[in-house]
Formats: C-alpha cells, structure tokens, sequence
C-alpha cells in the first residue's frame, strides 16, 4: 500500500501528522514575540482605521501565515478582501480590488465608472457601520504607480472616517520603496508598520517544539544541539526552518531513530538535500 505523504514519518514518531510543511497554517501559528508584535499592529490598524497599515519580513518569516490568522478571526462588521501577487497598471488594480470584495462590473465599465462602483460600495459598506480593509499580500510586486493607485483610494472618506483600510504585507524591499522619495504622500498615509525580523536560536528551539507539540510530539525529538544547528544554517526564517526539520526527520525514520541530533541534520547537508544551507541570505531573497 502506498503511503500517504502526511504519514512520511509521522507514525513512526508518534505525531498526527507532518510538523513541517511548507504550507502557510494557521493552526501551526508560533506566537513568537515579533510574531504577536506583527498581529497587534494589524489589529491596531485596523481598529484605529490607519489608512495604511504595512507589515514586512522576509520570504518564509510568517507573513502570511498571520493574514490567514487575521482572516479567520474578523467579524461581520469587517468587510474583508485579500489580493495576494497584484499586478499590472491603472484600471488593472482597481479591478482587482473589486474582485477582492466582491463588487460585479460588467467587462465594458470604464475606469471612472469602476471608480463610482467602488465609491458607492464603500459608503454602503460605511452607512451599515461595516468597515472595509483590503489586504495585499506581496505588495512588494505592486509597482510605483500601483501603489500611488491605492494611495488615492485612502482619500475616499466620510464624516473624517476612512471609508476603506489597507494593509500592505510583503518583503524587506516593500519599505524601501515607500521611502523612496518619490513615494512621500504614500508614506504619510501610512500610519503603522512593523518588521518581523528572523528568529534568534532560541526562539528557534521554541517554534520546533511548537511544531512537534501541535501533533502530539513531546518536544524532545530534537535535540537541543540539533536545534541549534538548525538555527545556524537557516538563519531563524521559519520556512527554512520547516525544510530542514522536514529532511532530517525523514532521514532519521529510514534509520529508524526517534531522535534528530546533530549527526542526522550533517548527514543531511552532506548529501546536500538542504539547498537553502548554501544560499547567502542575499540570494535567498533573490528567488
């Protein structure tokens, strides 16, 4: 019988499922310090009706594993949309935020019209005392005069009340451009942002204990060195962290030990199954 890919290794050490995999899930979120920081300044974006809200980090930081959480634990007097890899120009970006919030337009609606759709959407949205906040995930792709684009729907308001939020999620290089100079009345719209910086070795043990536990690990199949090590080769980026712990575990089961220590996770730089061990931090976020 062909085994299941979540039950790789997990039988063999006792856990539910696989504590290790790539995919963003919230019911593995590690409330790190910066983790909780990031989620408070989301919500006093959103509470305090910031205009512009922007949360960066690094690629596998946990970004969006935090507007997965965000998104289940809105209530109904949020209206909500998630734009995640927005691209293209004007008239392209405020179809795709009428996508998001789902407000139909017909294909021939030209760009004034959209604008009016949306306009009327969001004072109906704001006369049933709902809030809108549009969330882009990736934002670091949008270009220069997409984000001038959202800027200018910051202006929408009524009775001194932004009438539409956003919270711009994405890489380190999203905050370069909003500083830039040419990005200044982008900048002052911004009224609260955080940085998720890479984890420290401790916080590192922590998080893949906390991953082991959220299956019915006891912590323990990791060494305390091995997670030190983990730390050294991945950084602290918990997506890298997640690959590592992921190989090693799958090569301690063919070896049938229930414990990760430090000679397991060399065996697996030996044999060059961690490819993120080579990569400077630089070339990492180049991919």
């Amino acid at each position: 019988m062909r085994m299941k890919p979540e039950s790789l290794y997990a039988d063999f050490f006792g856990l539910s499922e696989r504590p290790f995999t790539l995919l963003p899930d919230p019911a593995f979120l590690y409330w790190s310090k910066a983790h909780r920081s990031a989620y408070t300044i989301l919500d006093y974006g959103i509470f305090s009706r910031a205009p512009i809200t922007v949360v960066t980090g690094e690629i596998g930081s946990g970004k969006t594993t935090l507007v997965q959480h965000l998104l289940g634990n809105t209530d109904e007097t949020i209206t909500i949309g998630l734009i995640s890899n927005a691209q293209g120009g004007r008239g392209e970006l405020l179809q795709w935020v009428l996508n998001a919030l789902s407000v139909e337009v017909s294909n021939d609606s030209t760009y004034v019209q959209k604008f009016q759709i949306l306009q009327d959407f969001l004072i109906a949205e704001y006369a049933a005392d709902r809030r809108v906040v549009l969330i882009f995930d990736e934002a670091q792709n949008l270009s220069a005069e997409g984000l001038e684009e959202l800027r200018m729907l910051t202006n929408i308001n009524a009775n001194k009340d932004e009438l539409i939020q956003l919270i711009l999620v994405g890489q380190p290089e999203l905050r370069d451009v909003i500083r830039s100079p040419n990005m200044k009345q982008l900048a002052q719209r911004v009224a609260a942002s955080f940085h998720i910086p890479a984890m420290d070795a401790d916080t590192v043990a922590h998080y893949i204990r906390h991953r082991l536990q959220s299956v019915g690990g006891n912590g323990g199949e990791f060494t305390d060195t091995a997670c030190r090590m983990v730390h050294e080769h991945t950084g602290g980026v918990p997506r890298l962290v997640n690959q590592f712990c992921d190989i090693a575990m799958v090569y301690a089961w063919s070896r049938e030990q229930k414990i990760v220590t430090e000679e397991t996770l060399q065996s697996v730089l030996d044999d060059g199954l961690f490819f993120a061990a080579t990569m400077s931090p630089e070339e990492d976020d180049a991919t």
